[in-house]
């Protein structure tokens, strides 16, 4: 008995995402068929030499290098754990 409760719950959720997903694709093709593809504006030529452009099939990265501060992440790591006092990278002198 318990097997046939259970297979008629397993059938109705089956069927109410089956006929869910049928009626998405019906609105979907229904509300969306007859929009025009979205053309976007074109965009002027950047000549700063810290620009890089990449142009793929589908999109367009454009990437726009810092000049000068760069620091590595190592670095910036390191400086976590660096003493405060010793702030300088030569050998130090105590003059008392």
């Amino acid at each position: 008995m318990d097997a046939l409760k259970w297979n008629k719950r397993a059938a109705m959720v089956y069927a109410v995402g089956v006929w869910t997903m049928l009626g998405s694709y019906g609105y979907y093709r229904y509300t969306h068929r007859n929009d025009p593809p979205v053309q976007m504006p074109e965009m002027e030529e950047d000549t700063r030499p810290n620009v890089k452009k990449i142009e793929t099939p589908h999109s367009t990265t454009i990437m726009v290098y810092k000049e000068n501060n760069f620091v590595p992440y190592s670095t910036r790591f390191l400086n976590l754990f660096r003493k405060a006092d010793d702030s300088s990278s030569g050998p130090q002198t105590d003059d008392k």
